[in-house]
């Protein structure tokens, strides 16, 4: 495998944390007690919502293996605020310690637990009979391996069969508790359940909105792509990725490498001659915890996260980092993890993958918080999508809300960027004709410029869709909602956003922000743009991208040819290839942009949030640029860095007696009443729920980086 520039830069400028680093001291010992199994501690928030007596089909075998679990460690209060501290000094350009990120081995000897500690935790965890398989580099997270029976033993809790939905799992029963001498140094086990994460990818839609009488489709390739967020200008610059590598994260091979390279040979990719594909199954330190996974039914995601980071960055070396699942451990954070703490860690990461905040249990949201802040201590950019369930991601798939507010556990931490999802308001304007001409014949593009933008909603409860189709009002009995057409549209799509509200602590309802949950806490870099709601917490999305499938015309086009998975074969018109949207698209492309970012810098940037909020601080100001408005679509000003977007909503169809406006039993929009905590959310100006501080003209973001990153 090629190591690029980036990682090359990143190894190197490593080694001068001359000042301020030295202030960090080795990390105090946690465990002071003996262990006492009679005196045991309960790891709340740690219980999936299906594991319940109606889905409960007996106890597993205690003979039943369950290899590579995953144990999250924690610091001190005191050890954690120093790790935060030190991160914003390294993206502080007035810091002696700016950009010089930290190998893996400064970060354990500083912020990762006293040796003490970890042998303590390891020596437990053996004398229940499991075997500890690694201790990770950055003293944070332990591999270990054991029985069912070990772990009824061990962490108290029975590992049982379950059927949902006609579909077996097995899960934990009830929270698992430790000894308490242990709690002050332990998160909990990350999973011990076999629910799989979402992929944030929406097959085109069956149904769309009728246009002049019949229905158009409009679709998105990557010379479309180019067009519309200006990455044409960077690319006629010679800027195209080359020497960067974005790294894609997967529990999934791609079905075939030939897809990739029809793709791009397709769409006029195949002449930036540098771009590369490759497919690793990083490593750990001392265990082989990542096996290379095969084609399985996740392939498609591999590959729109493939195509569409090199579409961005045709000239880019494209890694497909796949590990295989284990019996409870997604093989997508166990790529993450093995990256992370690899003696050269990569520049960029994207992923596309998660899970409800309020279901995705305390320790599995700690894990992930935990990776990216290790990540962009080394300067690593990560970006996550942020969903495809509007405010609702708790109800993914659903036919209606039912839960309230709810976002992302994984692209809600501090450390990445969560990337939402947009739709195109030309179908609603009724200006097809003014944004998009016929296909061109060689490489199958037709934008004619940037396109006005709106929040992807594919919900009846959408105000522009019940307007656009006569109708009064999205909810009451002649609303499109309770029409017979608007039933097609009762469903939760659309992109993610909200605030967080239950990174730790435990629900009082399953799925239901409440209880002991607590949000994260607003970072530093999160203010100062104009619309920010006065909360507390972290706010997602942070920027958007086109995310659609279809309801409005317009979707993404794919190379997939598996066709026993729902693909097409990738021959003849595109048109008749694989359809889809979903905020998957918006992660990869804008890690992509990063890479560009990165070309012309010379050298990794670490959490770029830093950056969009200070480059959009500037650009709203204290009323909004009227100039950088998303309606204005091709009278947007060229001089914008993000496209404001101010039409629409991502409101959803709601029912039962969590913030919706009408009665249990009648369907209607989330409340927006609760302007801090609603679970649905207009467009506004500045920064809004609905698309975070907007999209972006990718050429502006990078030339305007070192205004604010020098």
């Amino acid at each position: 495998m090629q190591v690029n520039k980036a990682r090359a830069i990143l190894r190197n400028t490593t080694i001068v944390l001359t000042l301020s680093f030295a202030a960090y001291g080795q990390s105090t010992v946690l465990i002071t007690q003996p262990i006492n199994e009679q005196q045991l501690f309960t790891l709340q928030g740690n219980t999936r919502p299906e594991a319940i007596a109606a889905n409960d089909r007996g106890r597993v075998p205690d003979s039943m293996p369950i290899e590579h679990m995953l144990l999250q460690l924690q610091r001190s209060a005191a050890q954690e605020q120093a790790v935060d501290t030190l991160i914003d000094q390294l993206q502080d350009p007035a810091s002696p310690n700016y950009h010089h990120w930290l190998t893996v081995s400064q970060f354990a000897e500083k912020f990762g637990l006293a040796q003490q500690d970890l042998n303590a935790i390891s020596g437990w965890l053996r004398s229940q009979g499991f075997a500890v398989n690694a201790v990770y580099p950055s003293g944070m997270l332990v591999d270990f391996s054991g029985t069912a029976g070990q772990i009824r033993a061990a962490f108290h809790t029975e590992i049982h069969n379950l059927m949902v939905n006609g579909v077996p799992h097995i899960a934990n029963m009830s929270d698992p508790q430790i000894p308490a001498a242990l709690a002050p140094a332990v998160t909990g086990v990350v999973s011990l359940h076999n629910f799989s994460p979402q992929a944030m990818l929406q097959q085109r839609a069956e149904y769309t909105f009728p246009v002049g009488g019949g229905f158009s489709d409009y679709t998105v390739v990557p010379g479309d792509l180019a067009t519309i967020y200006n990455l044409n200008a960077l690319f006629t610059a010679g800027t195209t990725g080359t020497g960067q590598t974005v790294v894609v994260i997967e529990d999934s091979n791609l079905y075939k490498s030939a897809d990739w390279t029809d793709f791009r040979k397709t769409f006029g990719l195949s002449k930036y001659t540098s771009g590369k594909l490759t497919t690793v199954h990083p490593p750990s330190t001392g265990t082989n915890n990542c096996a290379n996974p095969g084609v399985n039914d996740a392939a498609i995601e591999a590959t729109v996260d493939a195509e569409y980071a090199s579409a961005a960055a045709p000239n880019a070396t494209i890694e497909v980092a796949s590990c295989a699942d284990t019996t409870t451990t997604f093989g997508g954070l166990i790529a993450v993890e093995n990256l992370v703490a690899s003696a050269t860690p990569p520049a960029i990461i994207s992923m596309s993958y998660g899970l409800c905040e309020a279901e995705n249990g305390a320790s599995s949201n700690a894990a992930f918080k935990s990776a990216f802040q290790e990540a962009v201590a080394h300067g690593v950019s990560v970006f996550v999508a942020a969903g495809d369930a509007a405010a609702a991601t708790c109800d993914r798939g659903a036919s209606s809300a039912t839960h309230g507010i709810g976002i992302t556990g994984w692209g809600e931490t501090p450390y990445n960027v969560a990337v939402g999802g947009t739709d195109f308001g030309d179908t609603y304007a009724g200006t097809n004709t003014t944004y998009w001409r016929a296909k061109n014949s060689a490489t199958f593009e037709s934008a004619k410029s940037y396109v006005p933008e709106i929040p992807w909603n594919d919900s009846c409860a959408g105000d522009l869709a019940s307007t656009f189709l006569g109708y009064p009002a999205p909810y009451g009995t002649t609303g499109f909602c309770n029409s017979s057409f608007g039933a097609n549209f009762l469903d939760t799509n659309g992109g993610g956003g909200g605030p967080s509200g239950c990174a730790t602590g435990k629900p009082a309802t399953a799925g239901v922000v409440g209880g002991t949950c607590k949000g994260y806490a607003r970072p530093s870099w999160q203010a100062g743009v104009l619309g920010l709601p006065a909360n507390k917490v972290r706010n997602v999305p942070d920027v958007s991208l086109f995310a659609a499938d279809g309801v409005w015309s317009h979707y993404y086009i794919l190379c997939f040819s598996d066709t026993a998975l729902g693909g097409a074969p990738c021959t003849g018109a595109p048109d008749t290839w694989s359809g889809a949207g979903g905020t998957s698209f918006g992660a990869p492309i804008m890690a992509a942009i990063q890479a560009l970012v990165n070309e012309v810098n010379g050298s990794p940037q670490g959490n770029p949030n830093v950056v969009y909020y200070k480059l959009a601080a500037a650009e709203y100001g204290a009323s909004g640029d009227a100039s950088c408005n998303s309606t204005l679509g091709n009278g947007v000003a060229s001089t914008c860095t993000f496209y404001d977007i101010t039409q629409g909503d991502m409101d959803v169809d709601c029912t039962g007696k969590i913030d919706c406006y009408l009665p249990s039993g009648t369907y209607g929009v989330l409340s927006t009443s609760d302007t801090s905590y609603a679970p649905a959310y207009k467009a506004t100006t500045g920064w809004d729920f609905a698309s975070g501080l907007g999209s972006v003209n990718a050429n502006n973001l990078v030339t305007n980086w070192k205004t604010v990153a020098p």
